[in-house]
């Protein structure tokens, strides 16, 4: 009867690395079919997807199945420390996150450490946290991962080009009142 019950009991795992943003904003590393019934939870709108690799095909069923929408930014990841992220990349996926009609969304690349990190970094920039509060959530997602390049990019990455777009979600998000 046990051995039944857990059939009968879905297991809703969460993929690798993943939290919170704000309001209506994820990120993880990349799932896998044990996490589907955790993002279907989730009732996602939008899958933003950081890696130059096709998306798998049991993942395209899933956000077919779902009416999930797939954004694919392909960013090259190199370890190389003056190899830098293409910045309009970062841009045109920033324009994706910041637009509500696309919530909630889930970002993500291979662990969730690196591209996830630079991205989620500059919408940090966007809503005016401090270096060091960016650097900080860095740190935790990419462990002994973190990479000063990436840091380095965040630090470097100009939002004036951002800062007029129309925001339609959480009041956290920059605001030009400020």
């Amino acid at each position: 009867m046990g051995e039944e019950r857990k059939e009968e009991e879905e297991l809703v795992v969460p993929p690798l690395n993943f939290g919170m943003v704000d309001n209506g904003i994820l990120r993880s590393g990349f799932p896998d079919s044990a996490n589907f019934s955790f993002l279907q939870s989730l009732g996602l709108r939008s899958v933003l997807y950081l890696c130059p690799e096709p998306y798998p095909e049991a993942n395209s069923e899933f956000l077919k199945d779902n009416g999930i929408q797939l954004f694919q930014f392909g960013i090259e990841m190199c370890k190389e420390p003056f190899v830098n992220i293409p910045e309009e990349t970062i841009r045109q996926a920033l324009k994706v996150i910041l637009d509500g009609r696309n919530h909630p969304v889930l970002i993500h690349c291979k662990r969730g450490k690196h591209r996830t990190g630079c991205l989620v970094g500059c919408l940090r920039k966007l809503q005016r946290w401090c270096l060091s509060s960016v650097f900080d959530e860095y740190q935790r997602h990419a462990a002994a991962k973190a990479r000063v390049s990436d840091q380095r990019f965040v630090e470097l990455f100009d939002i004036s080009s951002l800062k007029n777009l129309p925001f339609s979600f959480s009041s956290t998000i920059y605001s030009s009142n400020r």
